[in-house]
This record gives structure tokens, sequence and C-alpha cells, in this order.
């Protein structure tokens, strides 16, 4: 199978890329095993001031709606962290400070949302807070249920939900919800908005993230419109390397099928994706061997306090100016790494989803680059 760019990870910076060059007329093949570092994503774009308009086009087009204001928005344990553009339904305020009363509601049985906290944390600021939860019983119970299946059920039943939880504000001016809407119908979140006499925050809960999951459904169906090949489900094994060029690849479901290709984008992402594994000894990247950039003392990989930043997070692939990626201290001709595989290597690219962004843009200007040269 041939095709013009082929690409390892199906992320936000796998998918940016992927849509970007079929945009553009090429034929782009995604190698993905499903799930990856959007179905943690919180819904801000970290790293991320004034997007271009670059950025806005390519999330307009996929459906996807955000928002963009210099402020902060309220953490599932009830702090605060600074956010800019970020997602339609997460909920950005000027300051730490939402209001005077918050009623806060949780659903009858599920855990993974803790309103407790985030009451605690709100009166800490200064306001009032109540705690309700909101009994369903068609829907339960929502102790054995995870947030995307709860959402499924959700995304039909957002009005039965607000007349509830209007029967349950009293004087409150503040609404905080846990993310469990919208992950089919981008609009839900509005509607409850909407429908409610009091602003709505909604605050993440545990893995997977429901917002996350949208935007990746979103991404993939743009990718998909535009004639991309998604092979979900699936991981490249092995990579044919020679004479300083990549020339095909070799997946697990399509066992001795090289997929072959003019260019390829390693978006395999950092340790939690298996983009980098490590043993006591070494990081390594596992499908090409490339050269990886961490530090040979292992007791410096980590920080003994668990709320620090941990040192190996900002490990990651080599790669020359044009993100061309290194093995043996060589660029490798036609292979660009791209989002989290890259550490803190590239920090001109900025973090979390900002260099997913950033960076699979640039590897695709350079890959189209090169075509018309």
């Amino acid at each position: 199978m041939k095709f013009d760019t082929i690409i390892i990870g199906g992320g936000l910076a796998g998918l940016t890329a992927g849509i970007s060059l079929q945009k553009e007329g090429l034929k782009c093949a995604i190698v993905t095993t499903g799930q990856n570092a959007l179905h943690f994503f919180s819904g801000t774009f970290e790293s991320v001031k004034e997007p271009s308009q670059r950025m806005t086009e390519l999330f307009s087009e996929a459906g996807i709606r955000v928002h963009y204001s210099e402020g902060v928005r309220l953490m599932p344990l009830g702090t605060f962290s600074e956010a800019d553009l970020s997602l339609e339904d997460v909920s950005l305020f000027p300051q730490p400070k939402i209001g005077r009363k918050a009623l806060v509601v949780n659903l009858t049985g599920y855990h993974d949302f803790f309103s407790s906290f985030i009451a605690e944390g709100l009166e800490k600021q200064g306001l009032e807070c109540r705690i309700r939860f909101l009994s369903l019983p068609e829907f339960s119970p929502f102790s054995a249920m995870r947030s995307a299946d709860i959402a499924r059920k959700m995304d039909q039943a957002w009005e039965k939900v607000v007349q509830e939880v209007r029967l349950l504000i009293k004087d409150e001016d503040t609404v905080v919800l846990p993310q469990v809407f919208g992950l089919t119908d981008p609009s839900v979140p509005g509607r409850i908005r909407q429908g409610l006499p009091a602003q709505v925050a909604f605050v993440g809960t545990m893995p997977p993230s429901v917002p996350g999951i949208r935007t990746q459904i979103q991404l993939k169906k743009r990718f998909e419109v535009l004639g991309g090949t998604y092979l979900m489900g699936d991981m490249v094994e092995n990579a044919h390397v020679h004479d300083g060029r990549v020339h095909s690849v070799v997946t697990k479901n399509l066992d001795q099928h090289y997929l072959e290709a003019d260019s390829f984008i390693l978006a395999s992402g950092g340790f939690f994706s298996k983009g980098l594994k490590s043993n006591p000894f070494e990081v390594s990247e596992p499908v090409f061997g490339l050269d990886v950039d961490f530090d040979s003392d292992r007791n410096t990989w980590y920080n003994p306090s668990f709320a620090s930043d941990q040192p190996y997070m900002n490990y990651g692939v080599k790669t020359d100016s044009a993100l061309r990626a290194c093995r043996d201290g060589v660029a490798i001709e036609n292979l660009y790494a791209i989002g989290s595989v890259l550490g803190n290597t590239r920090p001109e690219f900025g973090s979390g989803a900002g260099l997913a962004i950033r960076s699979a843009f640039a590897a695709t200007d350079e890959i189209l680059k090169n075509r018309k040269a």
C-alpha cells in the first residue's frame, strides 16, 4: 500500500498533521492503537495564548467549538489553573472567583467527580457552597459507569438534568456540574447553560475525558472526509530504513503487507502512549531506534516530590532544525517527529496541546516545501 505520507499516532498531533496534508491534496494514512492523550484532555490547549488563524480554522472546519480568553478555569480538586484557548464547554473566568454562592451537583453513586473537594476549594476562595446529588433512577447505577458511558446517555437526558437542577437551585449564582455532557452532540453544554438561571461551570472528572473523546471523534471524521485512511487498532512493529530514508513500515494487523510512503511522521506520544520506553539504564524510541535526549544518571530522572515537575517528562526524540528525527546522530531524510514524543527537546513549540499543534504544522510545512522543491 502506497501513500504520500504515513503518520504513526492518531492523537492531536497526528490528526492535525493528517488533516493539514490532506487539505493540500496529499494521500495520508494514520496508524493508531486507538487510545491516546486526547482521552485525558482537559479541554484547554496548554501553552497556546491567542491562537493563529490556521489553528482556529482547523478546529472550526472539524466542527470543534473553541473560545479564547485570558483567565483561569476551575479544576477537579477545587483549585484554579491558568487557561486561555479552550473548548467551548470549558468555563473561563477572569480571576479565581466565580461568584458568591455555588451549587455543586453530582450524580448519585458517581464516584469519579469529587464534589466535596470542589466545594472545599471554592469555600477557601470565599464562596458559600452546597452539594446536592441528582438521582436519575433510569440511568443508575452510576458507580459502575465511567464518564464516557454516562455521557452517551446524557446526550438524550440533558433536558431532564436541566429540569432537576432548576429545582435544586435556591439563591446560588453558579452551578458546578461534572463534564459528562456533549459526547456526540457538542451543542448540549451550551443548551444546559441556556436552560439554567445561573452561570454553569463544567468541571473535569476522572478519565476518560468526554470533551477529549469528542475532539478525537470530530478530528478523525474531518480527516476521513478529506480522504484520509485511518487504521485504528493497529501499531507499527517494524520499519525499513536504509540510505538515510524510511522506505516502508510493517504493522501488526497487516503483517507482511508493507506501508510505503514518500514521508513519515512519528506522532506516537510519550511514555503514556508507549512512544517512548524506559528500562533502568536508558530511555528509547521503540519503532525506529531513534536518538533520545535523556540524562544517563537514572537518579535524576524523577523528583521525589510527587506534585513537582518530573524531569523524565522532558525527555524526547532528538531532531534537527526541520524536525527530522535523528538516529546515530544523523537526521533521517523523510522522517519527522512531532508532539509529545519530542518531550521538551523543542521548547519553542511549547508544551502539551500547543506542542502537538505547532510541531504538526511545522512538520507538514517541511513536507510540502520539499515536495515543491
